[in-house]
């Protein structure tokens, strides 16, 4: 009766799939923003930052889907996490030396 309820007053117009009124086209988008964000070479936890931020998507849900990806897809999240730990992430600092070191050669 209650979760009936809560249906009942949950009765609106989105955008995007609502997680209450169609859970199955909701989790099907976040994994496809999971998948954009592993395009984009992003760590677990700035993917859960990202969808937070900029898709408003609660964290337990991204990493619920992101679990569940990983469980069905060990072999590709395997190679991801040994490509992505592997390569050195240059900081700010660094690239704006290098920027200076140029602007150096020109002058």
């Amino acid at each position: 009766m209650r979760r009936k309820k809560m249906h009942q007053t949950h009765q609106h117009q989105h955008l995007l799939p609502c997680l209450h009124c169609h859970p199955h086209s909701y989790i099907r988008m976040v994994q496809h923003l999971i998948e954009r964000c592993l395009l984009l070479n992003m760590s677990r936890e700035q993917c859960i930052k990202a969808l937070a931020e900029h898709a408003n998507i609660r964290p337990l849900v991204t990493l619920t889907v992101w679990r569940e990806l990983q469980k069905e897809n060990k072999d590709f999240f395997h190679a991801y996490f040994r490509s992505t730990s592997s390569r050195p992430f240059p900081n700010r600092f660094s690239q704006r030396v290098s920027r200076l070191d140029r602007r150096k050669q020109w002058n």
